[in-house]
């Protein structure tokens, strides 16, 4: 007999509905045949499902099974297709029957996924969400999912998702012996009730005028690099930069929820994501780690951290070829993985931040008692010339911190919290989002190329001056001229400025000068 059940694969983020067939044939011996390019996790189902069949009361009986997941020229990869099938081979054999005078095929209204294990327990998934909304696309009335992922299914409306615990449960609501709750999440409530900030740059004693640089990168989406001995507290500033950033919006917070589903990183009992990620990958990481790939293309550390901050600390220790890969995301905001069979595109749209010591010791330059610099002249000038100017390029930032000192440790914090900063950045961010409303893939200061900065960050007599002597009488790069203005317009929407003016080019030009100091 001949079955049909409909159920869905990950393609990158996104899932993609399949047909698994199944037709019985009587035979001496058993056999299951998997066809329809299966990975080895789809492969080895037929394992797990004969097990969960017979264990969960049901009668197994030796015959020839062709199992066809449909269409053929698509990989099917993952364990969410252990369901579908051991129902479509239950229909098969004829143990159960989902066809009656009032329902007569559930089976063409309702999706299935979940992972079986050999007891008969339904088991959790990957990608659930991404599944959901393809499932409503694909105009399915219903989509059965393992009980431990219906809230995260649940958030999508518009279809009745409906959780089960085991085979048996999933096989009794087909044949109409149990009803089945469909859950209900309402979004909008989520999304506004789940924001928290579980740190506070309120905290960061001193560091007065990193705080305002870090300010000035949130508020024009610009990456930074942080320069500083060892305990300056470059780490701890960085944790604290997802709480001054502007708050996401829900399609932000749905595409970031997807990248960590397919991933399997949503943490338990989470739905929806709405703080912003910050990821901080070790030095020793992988380029394919952090750029994503592999023999079946996974989101790396850069697309775990869209619509948030990618923390590179101490950079000069990442490998070369690490760093080197992270050019086109930073240029272009996604990821492109292709293979011979197919090319998948990853969003990574995020803030980089970077730290680093100013040299192999981490004291040169520093004033701190009992640590002074040994390394020689040659041995700094090695340790950030690991860094490629191409790389350093599209960091339009770079602020020193320095090392704080007793007395403001030992006093009580002060300066502003989170939510003070993040209203400024807000206020900022809406000038630039009105700014750039006709321009295409703009959506922030940083975004900017030579032809917008022409247009939009025009500059008087008196700014030119300062940037000369920026240029000529400070040492500054040649690359640093661009930086400086897109900076400077960002300070200058803090400010509510329609205008560019000299005290804006003078602080824009603090935060390069580092580029004179340590490798020019």
């Amino acid at each position: 007999m001949f079955t049909k059940v409909i159920s869905f694969t990950l393609m990158g983020i996104d899932a993609v509905p399949i047909s698994v067939e199944v037709d019985v044939k009587e035979s001496s011996a058993n056999f299951v045949s998997i066809v329809g390019l299966p990975t080895s996790s789809v492969k080895e189902s037929k394992d797990r499902v004969i097990a969960a069949i017979r264990n969960s009361g049901f009668i197994f009986k030796s015959k020839a099974y062709t199992i066809n997941l449909a269409p053929a020229d698509m990989k099917k990869e993952g364990v969410a297709l252990d369901l579908p099938i051991a129902v479509g081979m239950l229909c098969s054999l004829r143990e159960i029957f989902t066809h009656s005078s009032e329902d007569p095929s559930i089976l063409e209204k309702i999706g299935i996924v979940g992972e079986v294990s050999l007891n008969g327990e339904v088991k959790s998934i990957k990608g659930i969400l991404p599944i959901a909304i393809s499932a409503k696309k694909a105009g399915l009335e219903g989509l059965i999912v393992p009980h431990k992922n219906a809230k995260e299914a649940g958030i999508v409306s518009g279809i009745k998702i409906l959780p089960v615990k085991t085979l048996s449960e999933c096989t009794d609501f087909l044949q109409n012996r149990v009803h089945i709750n469909p859950v209900k999440i309402d979004l909008l409530e989520l999304y506004h009730t789940s924001y928290t900030d579980l740190v506070d740059i309120y905290d960061v004693k001193g560091q007065y005028q990193v705080k305002r640089a870090l300010e000035v990168a949130a508020a024009g989406g610009h990456n930074i690099l942080m320069i500083g001995p060892p305990g300056a507290g470059k780490t701890m500033l960085a944790k604290r930069i997802p709480t001054i950033l502007p708050e996401m919006t829900l399609e932000e917070s749905l595409e970031t929820t997807k990248i960590h589903s397919v991933s399997g990183k949503l943490p338990c009992g989470q739905s929806l994501i709405v703080n912003r990620p910050f990821r901080s990958p070790h030095h020793t990481i992988s380029d394919v780690a952090l750029i994503g790939g592999g023999s079946y293309p996974k989101p790396g550390e850069v697309s775990l951290a869209n619509n948030g901050v990618l923390f590179l600390d101490e950079l000069p220790e990442f490998k070369k070829s690490v760093l080197e890969v992270m050019r086109q995301p930073l240029e272009d905001g996604v990821v492109t993985i292709a293979r011979a069979t197919e090319t998948l595109t990853f969003p990574a749209n995020f803030m980089l931040v970077a730290s680093m010591n100013p040299c192999p010791c981490g004291y040169y330059g520093t004033n701190i008692p009992g640590h002074t610099c040994t390394c020689t002249p040659s041995q700094v000038q090695r340790y950030i010339s690991k860094i490629s100017g191409p790389l350093l390029d599209r960091i339009d930032i770079h602020i020193e911190v320095p090392f704080v000192k007793y007395k403001e440790l030992s006093s009580k914090p002060t300066g502003e919290k989170s939510a003070q900063i993040r209203n400024r950045v807000n206020k900022a961010r809406m000038i630039q989002i009105q700014r750039f409303s006709k321009e295409k893939h703009i959506y922030c200061n940083a975004n900017m190329e030579s032809k917008h900065i022409r247009t939009y960050c025009q500059i008087d007599e008196q700014c030119k001056r300062l940037l000369e002597i920026a240029i000529t009488k400070l040492g500054l790069s040649a690359r640093a001229y661009d930086r400086i203005l897109k900076v400077s317009r960002t300070i200058a929407d803090l400010e509510k400025s329609p205008h560019i003016s000299p005290q804006h080019i003078s602080e824009a030009i603090q935060y390069r000068s580092l580029d004179r100091k340590f490798w020019e």
